[in-house]
């Protein structure tokens, strides 16, 4: 068996460790990019080698298996790079302003750090801090948006409580008003957002986090609708505005053609390299505003040849 096959074996019995749902054959193989039949050997050689392995029956109704917790105890340990992944993430989180999660993402790096065996630990950390050192993060020019640590943690804990929020909101017109809410999750980009439904619109809306005045935990539950995915919800949009998804069509020059084809714009694009060497993109998104932002960036090496709805 070659290196990368029993890398990837550990890989599966570590998740199959680390998930109470369990794994079904069709998850790994979307994970490891195999045949159906690979991955049934794979789940087949996990099986066979722990005998805790346990069948599972998921609410998809799809078969699973687990294994129970803390059987690879012993079987395995982070890796230095593995733990100068954690730490570059807090370092992100950090210049974000990301404060509170910076915090507990630095809880879990210690507690991390207490459980590795002391013989391993002398062995990785020189490495794990060289490869900190070699790695870093592009300042971004331009101001920071402060985000208050009780207020994300608030946030946090009526997220996984389901516990509806009163939120205070500093509006466009530099008005406060006030909000009941179900917060569903966050949105990060150069501006943070909670995403939620508000009760007083009956519709899923983004909140700037900066611009939450007062936020509180109210001792009402709500029943969080399955069906809702943040991922879904924002699949048609371009950043967060929210508006009927649109063509779109931006036409780069040779200049800058070969930047650009390293860009994802939106997950749904195509790109076509044209013979004079130029770079055309097309991808359906709403989200006017957030667009023209992003194309003031390009300057005059973008064309813009579409980017109406149809009733334009």
């Amino acid at each position: 068996m070659s290196y990368q096959k029993t890398e990837d074996l550990l890989d599966l019995a570590i998740w199959m460790q680390s998930t109470r749902e369990g794994v079904s054959i069709v998850d790994i193989m979307n994970r490891f990019g195999v045949s159906r039949r690979t991955a049934e050997r794979m789940r087949d050689m996990i099986v066979c080698r722990f005998v805790q392995a346990e069948e599972v029956i998921g609410g998809d109704r799809y078969k699973r298996w687990r294994i129970p917790q803390g059987t690879l105890k012993d079987f395995f340990q982070i890796t230095a790079d593995e733990l100068s992944a954690l730490e570059l993430a807090k370092g992100a989180f950090d210049k974000e302003h990301l404060y509170s999660q910076s915090d507990k993402l630095r809880s879990v790096i210690e507690k991390i750090r207490a459980s590795i065996k002391s013989e391993t630990y002398r062995k990785i950390e020189p490495d794990a801090e060289l490869l900190l050192e070699a790695q870093g993060f592009v300042h971004r020019p331009g101001p920071k948006l402060k985000i208050d640590s009780k207020v994300m943690e608030t946030i946090q804990e009526a997220i996984m409580a389901s516990k509806k929020l009163k939120i205070e909101f500093r509006n466009s017109a530099n008005k406060t008003t006030k909000h009941t809410v179900a917060p569903y999750g966050f949105l990060y980009g150069n501006k943070h957002y909670l995403v939620a439904f508000s009760y007083y619109n009956r519709q899923y809306r983004y909140y700037a986090l900066h611009k939450l005045v007062n936020v509180k935990l109210l001792d009402e539950y709500f029943i969080r609708d399955e069906g809702f995915s943040l991922r879904e919800f924002t699949k048609d949009s371009f950043g967060v505005f929210k508006e009927e998804p649109f063509e779109v069509e931006w036409l780069f020059n040779k200049e800058v053609a070969d930047d650009a084809s390293h860009y994802i714009f939106h997950p749904s694009q195509t790109m076509i390299k044209n013979p004079d060497g130029t770079l055309t993109v097309k991808f359906k998104a709403g989200g006017r505003k957030e667009m023209e932002w992003h194309l003031y960036t390009w300057g005059d090496n973008v064309k813009v040849i579409k980017m109406k709805n149809k009733d334009e």
